[in-house]
Order: structure tokens, then C-alpha cells, then sequence
């Protein structure tokens, strides 16, 4: 058994069951100290990334259906990752054990990395969803766009004109962060790292108001 996870076939599979227990050990440690791994994390990621801005009238994209379908963003990411990395680590050694008790060969590692890839995604779909059920469940924080107005955003990126919009960031009243494109509402420039109040919806964003 060590052979076979020591064999430089092998090699992606043993990395990731290694850091599997590296990362199971970092969140036991997290835990004893009465923290956890997730908001280390989520503050080296921004929120709602894919979306900047709540609609439920916007169908989702390719890879929102992918991530869901994987839950991703239903559990903790480090709980994820976990799971991740210990499927596809286990599935690439029990493939390879069972390909070398029948051939005596090993599949090549160019070969099965990546087919381990695809073969171990409706495992971590089944874990993924099972521990979702067993952690404790949060309220829903999805609010509809409109419910922006009024608050607070910074302009992060470019400077907002009249039909020239510059993305600016916003915290709704769950503290979740949004990504929106805004506006001025009326014939004046605002400058990035400004703090503007949203007051209108427009097509593709929010007319904002200086502070």
C-alpha cells in the first residue's frame, strides 16, 4: 500500500490526501481555539463574485449551475476543500490499485489525474450534500436589488460619469458584500474610492449621489 502511494504515478493523488490531513488537522486546531477556518478564508475572497448585483429575474450562468450542483457555496470552503481533496485522492489510489492488481501496470499519471478529476465529482457532489445537512443551517441573506437603495457604496474601479458607469461595492443589512455598476444621478463625475449613495435602479446598475 505505501508503494502504491509513494509511486510517481501517483504523486497528485498522495499530495492531495497529505494536504487533506494537514488542512483536517489545521481546522481541529481552529476549532480548540474556538475559531474556525472560515472567515480566514472568505477575507482573501470577495463575496458574490460572480454576480454584481441581485437579481431573480437573471437566469444563472454555466458555472453558477456548476457550483451549485457541487455546493459550493453552500458549505464553508475549507469544509469543501476537505472533501474534495480526499475524494479525489482516494479515488485516483483505488483506481490505480485495482488497474495494477489486474495488470500489473499503472495508469500514466498525465492519464489519470485528470480523469480523476471528472470521475470523483458526483462523490464530492453526494459528501458535499450530506454534510450540508448535518451542519448547522444559517438564515438566507438573498435580497432582491432594490433593496440597495439608499446605502452606503464606494466606487472601487474607474470614475462614474452619466452613461458611464464605474463599479462600486455595498453592504446589504445581512453584511454581505455586492458588486453593482453605478451612475451618477446627475451631471457630475464621482471619483474612485468615493462614498455615494445609491437612490435609483437602472438597466444595468444604480444612479448614486455623492456623500
Amino acid at each position: 500500500m505505501w508503494e502504491l502511494f509513494t509511486h510517481p504515478s501517483n504523486i497528485v493523488f498522495s499530495i492531495s490526501l497529505s494536504l487533506m490531513l494537514m488542512f483536517a488537522a489545521l481546522e481541529c486546531i481552529l476549532l480548540l481555539l474556538g475559531g474556525g477556518s472560515q472567515h480566514i478564508f472568505e477575507q482573501f475572497l470577495p463575496e458574490d463574485p460572480l454576480q454584481p448585483e441581485i437579481s431573480p429575474d437573471q437566469s444563472p450562468g454555466v458555472f453558477s449551475k456548476v457550483f451549485d450542483w457541487l455546493y459550493l457555496g453552500r458549505l464553508p470552503l475549507f469544509i469543501w476543500l476537505i472533501i474534495f481533496l480526499t475524494s479525489y485522492g482516494l479515488s485516483g489510489l483505488l483506481i490505480q490499485g485495482i488497474f495494477e492488481r489486474l495488470t500489473s501496470q499503472l495508469f500514466s499519471v498525465w492519464l489519470i489525474s485528470p480523469a480523476c478529476l471528472f470521475l470523483c465529482m458526483p462523490v464530492v457532489r453526494f459528501l458535499a450534500m450530506a454534510a450540508s445537512k448535518l451542519l448547522p443551517q444559517d438564515e438566507t441573506s438573498a435580497i432582491h436589488s432594490d433593496e440597495l437603495i439608499g446605502r452606503t457604496a464606494t466606487i472601487i474601479l474607474g470614475d462614474a460619469k452619466v452613461n458611464s458607469p464605474a463599479q462600486a461595492k455595498v453592504r446589504d443589512q445581512h453584511g454581505q458584500t455586492h458588486y453593482v455598476l453605478v451612475e451618477p444621478e446627475n451631471n457630475q463625475i464621482l471619483n474612485q474610492g468615493q462614498n455615494v449613495v445609491l437612490t435609483h435602479k437602472t438597466k444595468n446598475g444604480f444612479q448614486a449621489i455623492a456623500l
